[in-house]
């Protein structure tokens, strides 16, 4: 992932961080729980979209009315997300802090089990390669002494 500013400065970064904190905290253990279930997803998404996005506007200086404005939600709600009132809102604080501790890691569920099979299949790729490259050379021999 692009480097994502914690105190942005601008609509860009500003939305680099939106989008990381909403990615970190949907694929969270805890959120992954939630969503199993359908009456709750779409409400669960929205309201971390909004605590995230509430988050990243205060880090970079905007006022509770102009998040409120920005995001097209009341000044409570933003104030709730903000203070950790909300799931939502205290999910996203969370992820925030872990991003000051460890630095911004977004990781998808599987991703590290993909990895592991992208190298084994490298590795297989490579042996291949080196056996057809003996095969070859076996054969260009063969053809050699046939001349």
């Amino acid at each position: 992932m692009a480097e994502v500013p914690l105190q942005p400065i601008g609509r860009e970064q500003i939305h680099k961080l939106e989008s990381a904190l909403l990615v970190a905290s949907l694929f969270s253990e805890e959120v992954m729980e939630q969503l199993r279930n359908p009456e709750e997803r779409v409400t669960w998404v929205d309201s971390l979209a909004v605590a995230a996005g509430a988050l990243a506007r205060e880090k970079a200086g905007m006022s509770v009315p102009e998040i409120a404005e920005d995001l097209g939600r009341t000044e409570a709600t933003i104030r709730n997300h903000l203070k950790g009132r909300t799931e939502a809102g205290r999910i996203v604080l969370k992820m925030y802090e872990k991003f000051i501790k460890e630095g911004v890691k977004v990781e998808l569920p599987g991703v590290e089990k993909v990895r592991k099979e992208l190298e084994e299949e490298r590795k297989a790729r490579e042996e291949l390669e080196k056996k057809l490259s003996e095969v070859r050379e076996t054969l260009k021999k063969l053809v050699e002494k046939l001349s």
